[in-house]
């Protein structure tokens, strides 16, 4: 039995769940998700506790047992408190701003790069150097946050790039003459 798929996921105040159609809809004060349930698989809900069931010992669904789990306890979290993204931009003229639904990096390339942002993830800018990006959905705001780390990855010989807020970078030695 999977550890994690059988962990029950407790429902906060304001967050509704329901199954139509094999499909899970969460729906909390800061929005609404929705997930195909992956085969195999059932959703109970008892009251504010949500347990995910697996219909056979296939090895096909084993392996979506706690993966399904993890994403529907992703998207109850994203509806009631919402995931933000902390990212830092290191470098001599490296910045970047907010221009309505667009985030502009100035990132040493001869143009700066407009970097649209889909619904559902918004972009703050302190200092110039400090991005925060913020959505409801952990799969999406990873993946927007991964694209713009790919704008300017960080050097392992000079630490210039974007990179994210908690990650250490270990800078590599040069060439050393003789």
């Amino acid at each position: 039995m999977s550890r994690i798929g059988k962990k029950p996921i407790e429902m906060p105040k304001g967050v509704k769940l329901e199954i139509k159609d094999g499909e899970v809809v969460v729906t909390g004060p800061k929005g609404t998700l929705k997930r195909s349930l992956l085969e195999g698989l059932t959703v109970q809900s008892d009251g504010n506790v949500i347990n995910v069931q697996r219909s056979s010992e296939e090895k096909k669904v084993m392996g979506y047992h706690g993966l399904m789990r993890s994403l529907i306890a992703n998207m109850v979290e994203g509806v009631h408190n919402g995931f933000e993204r902390k990212l830092e931009i290191v470098g001599i003229g490296y910045r970047a701003e907010t221009q309505g639904n667009n985030v502009v990096f100035y990132l040493g390339y001869s143009h700066p790069i407009t970097f649209p942002l889909p619904q559902g993830i918004s972009a703050q800018v302190d200092k110039q150097t400090s991005l925060t990006i913020k959505g409801i959905d952990k799969e999406l705001l990873g993946e927007i946050a991964a694209k713009m780390r790919a704008l300017r990855k960080p050097d392992a010989y000079k630490n210039k790039g974007v990179k994210y807020a908690e990650e250490v970078l270990k800078k590599k030695a040069g060439k050393s003459g003789k």
